[in-house]
């Protein structure tokens, strides 16, 4: 009987998970999607005038200055960065940072349990659609296209700050352009027929199309642009540096505007995109 009445719980309790998954979650709108995407922007430009705050500090993305002997580094034949990366995200995984689908590891991580209090995260994306994500390639454009425009050539040795910056850039790249699944989850929501009937037909370049707003766009490009101007002054007591159009080229910025403008228009939004298009891909499975 106590066996029985334990099972019956079990299956309750599993059919009441599976509506909590699968049912849409009221606080998923334009409006909120708008507003972190809008957020990110802040997070990102911050992390970019750290990490420009270092020399490109070569030595820690190269494996043959891992040291000499049998290390594990040469055995993995991989750089201080990678395994800075894999050892914080093996930390923050057991912390319970990855419990929220906003945020998606480098690395895969089983973690049999966390040392972060429960909570429950709402479940916004549709599950069988919720894997999607581009951190191969955030990795590879980070760290080969744009880190060397980032940083200026030297090596000032303080590799484990350098690397720990990067970390801050990688996660909130990744969290900005993966955030692209509820992008399309809202515009599923919002006109399910034509989209369903773009999905059923495969067509990605129908469907890309109807996620792109070019207008949209270059107001995303140019606010991060602008952000980048203010966010990177100089601020003395006699307050900031004036940025004005006749003496912008001539300001000692933090990080460059036009590099952030760069970001977004060849790498965010286009990677964004990406994401949106393989999660409505696999929405109707």
């Amino acid at each position: 009987m106590a066996v029985r009445a334990i099972s019956t719980l079990l299956v309750c309790t599993a059919a009441l998970l599976l509506a909590v998954v699968v049912s849409p979650s009221a606080g998923l709108s334009l409006d909120t999607v708008r507003e972190f995407l809008t957020r990110e922007e802040d997070t990102i430009v911050f992390s970019l005038i750290e990490r420009a705050r270092y020399p490109l500090n070569r030595p820690a993305y190269d494996p043959i200055h891992l040291g000499d002997g049998d290390g594990p580094g040469r055995r993995l034949n991989a750089s201080f960065a990678e395994l800075f990366i894999r050892e914080s995200e093996a930390v923050q995984s057991k912390a319970g940072r990855y419990q929220s689908l906003q945020e998606i590891p480098f690395f895969a991580y089983r973690v049999p349990f966390t040392l972060a209090p429960p909570y429950n995260f709402t479940r916004e994306l549709y599950p069988a659609a919720a894997f999607v994500n581009v951190n191969d390639a955030i990795w590879s454009m980070y760290f080969n296209e744009l880190l060397p425009l980032l940083a200026k050539n030297g090596d000032d040795g303080n590799y484990a700050v350098t690397v720990d910056s990067d970390i801050a850039c990688l996660q909130v790249l990744s969290r900005r352009i993966n955030y692209g699944r509820y992008v399309a989850e809202v515009k599923f929501r919002g006109d399910q027929q034509t989209y369903t009937s773009l999905i059923q037909a495969k067509d990605r370049d129908a469907l890309m199309k109807l996620l792109t707003s070019e207008a949209q766009e270059d107001a995303v490009k140019r606010r991060v642009e602008k952000k980048a101007t203010v966010f990177g002054q100089s601020v003395t007591s006699d307050g900031p540096t004036e940025t004005g159009v006749n003496n912008s080229s001539e300001t000692n910025f933090k990080v460059d505007p036009s590099l952030v403008y760069k970001l977004y228009d060849q790498w965010v939004i286009p990677l964004t995109k990406q994401v949106e298009v393989e999660y409505l891909l696999h929405r109707l499975d």
